[in-house]
């Protein structure tokens, strides 16, 4: 009896891990859009359609995507570290929970995206498109984010820190409570923009357009306000001690 329980638990052992690799085998050679969870770390995917493909799970970490169509795709909690997404169509995809630590997103078209608590540390995402996008809670510190179109997307208690944000535009955007301690915003456009309680320290607000914008109790001190626009700006409780003012004097 226990060989024939031994035997059994064998074959049950043998037979589990059949139900993935044809999935991946089908995924890789096209004939199948859907892989969740599947292991496709270093996938060579360029310009593939994935337009609504369901990959939540999946391990794509250093896959390459580049100008790929995932339009609508669903990635949440995808691992994606070090991928090159650089042009890639990710409009409406769902990336909640998604690692893309490292990953290439130049020129990426992220519209509309959901990306609440995705982890982006060091990604390199200049020129891209993230308008309306939701970004809650996300981390994309260390990052380079030059250039890019975010107007009206979601950045609530996400984490910017240290990251490059120069000559973007986060127009209308909700940065309620974000850090944003270290960040570059040099020249970028942050008109009616929501930052109350953003904590701000020793970062860059050179010619900034704060136009509009609610900076209330916002922690500014020791950045760069010089020659920012802050014309019908919200100030009320905002923190500027050492901080270079928009005229040139330090705050005090």
């Amino acid at each position: 009896m226990l060989v024939v329980a031994a035997g059994s638990a064998i074959a049950e052992d043998q037979e589990t891990p059949t139900a993935s690799p044809p999935d991946r085998e089908a995924f890789l050679a096209g004939t199948n859009k859907d892989c969740p969870g599947c292991d496709l770390r270093e996938a060579k995917l360029k310009r593939r359609d994935l337009s609504g493909a369901d990959l939540t799970g999946a391990d794509l970490t250093g896959a390459v995507l580049h100008r790929a169509n995932l339009g609508n795709a669903k990635l949440d909690h995808a691992k994606l570290e070090d991928a090159n997404l650089n042009k890639t169509d990710l409009r409406r995809a769902s990336l909640t929970g998604a690692d893309l630590s490292g990953a290439l997103l130049y020129g990426t078209d992220l519209s509309g995206a959901q990306l609440e608590g995705a982890l982006m540390t060091q990604v390199h995402m200049q020129h891209a498109r993230l308008t309306r996008a939701v970004l809650r809670a996300a981390d994309i510190s260390l990052s380079a984010i030059m250039d890019t179109e975010m107007a009206g997307c979601d950045l609530s208690h996400a984490n910017l820190k240290q990251s490059n944000l120069s000559r973007a535009n986060l127009s209308r955007c909700d940065l309620t409570a974000a850090v944003l301690d270290g960040a570059g915003f040099i020249r970028a456009r942050l008109r009616n923009a929501k930052l109350p309680g953003v904590a701000a320290k020793q970062a860059d607000f050179f010619e900034a357009d704060l136009s509009g914008s609610d900076l209330t109790n916002g922690d500014f001190r020791g950045s760069r306000l010089q020659q920012a626009n802050l014309e019908d700006a919200v100030t009320v409780g905002m923190k500027t001690k050492g901080a270079l003012l928009v005229d040139g004097t330090v705050g005090q």
